[in-house]
């Protein structure tokens, strides 16, 4: 059977623990300079609707450096763009490449696209998952912190992608979810319902207080460019600042999956606070993808 990654639900907890401590693995293996390259001969395709910088460019050096090859593309550089159906598409790409990620707005689309493919797919982020980003997430809090099963996470802002992802994040990892969001953006209640571990809590300080990790997104994710204007004012009292952090657990980390608007969602310097890990955690979404992309190519 085909395995996918659409969601952090689609591996069990103990595959997802193992996938972190490979990730970390091969972050050892890159920077000794050794050259490991179990995906020689192999392809990705990276099938783009929506634009990218950390997940592209992780998936592309990704594949080079596990032996492999990737190729991008977007709806301007195939016949999707003239009307092609996705299902088509994913039928298409599964006859030449090894794997696929896709990112894509819709994720009744992106499931419609992984049930027509035979090879696996990945979620390269939709408007309701970003699980490559929470690999690279908990990955960063391991090496910083040890374990996150037990500890407490807040995240502070809009209910949408990167939220939905911690809530799954904290079933499948074991930690406490404190989530703050104006009201009207907060996650699907059938969503909040699937996890024990998570809650609305009423203000971004209560969900804060006494935090291990704090993360937080933009006010306005892709899509919602549109409504920016209206999410400031809406979302005014939801910045991450250093007065905020300040309330969180003493050796607290910070973490954004970027881009950041700086002097909105987060305050113009917290990008740079000595409890931020931002970097690190881009740049673990190289490796993490690397153990994503290993792994699903053995269980090829």
């Amino acid at each position: 059977m085909t395995r996918h990654f659409l969601t952090l639900l689609d591996f069990s907890s103990e595959e997802l623990v193992r996938l972190i401590g490979r990730a970390i693995e091969l972050k050892r293996i890159r920077e000794a300079g050794m050259i490991y390259e179990p995906l020689r001969g192999r392809t990705l395709a990276m099938v783009f609707d929506l634009s990218s910088t950390r997940t592209r460019v992780a998936f592309e050096a990704g594949m080079h450096q596990l032996g492999g090859h990737a190729i991008f593309l977007s709806p301007t550089d195939t016949q999707r763009g003239r009307g092609e159906p996705l299902e088509d598409t994913a039928r298409v790409l599964s006859e030449m490449a090894d794997l696929i990620m896709l990112r894509t707005r819709n994720h009744n689309d992106l499931e419609s696209f992984a049930r027509a493919a035979t090879v696996p797919v990945i979620n390269a982020m939709s408007a309701r998952a970003h699980p490559c980003q929470l690999l690279a997430d908990v990955q960063t809090y391991v090496e910083h912190r040890g374990p996150i099963k037990g500890k407490t996470v807040a995240f502070v802002g809009d209910g949408y992608n990167m939220c939905n992802s911690y809530i799954d994040a904290s079933r499948q990892f074991d930690f406490q979810l404190k989530i703050a969001c104006p009201t009207g953006f907060e996650p699907a209640p059938e969503l909040l319902a699937t996890s024990n571990s998570a809650a609305l809590v009423d203000t971004p300080q209560d969900a804060v207080s006494g935090a291990d990790l704090v993360v937080t997104d933009v006010w306005s994710s892709m899509g919602h460019e549109a409504q920016q204007s209206e999410r400031r004012a809406r979302f005014a009292g939801y910045q991450v600042n250093e007065a905020l952090l300040d309330l969180a657990a003493p050796d607290v980390l910070f973490m954004h999956c970027l881009p950041a608007h700086r002097g909105e969602e987060v305050s113009e310097d917290m990008l740079d606070d000595h409890r931020s890990v931002v970097w690190s955690e881009a740049g673990n979404r190289l490796h993490s993808q690397k153990a994503l992309l290993e792994f699903l190519s053995a269980g090829r």
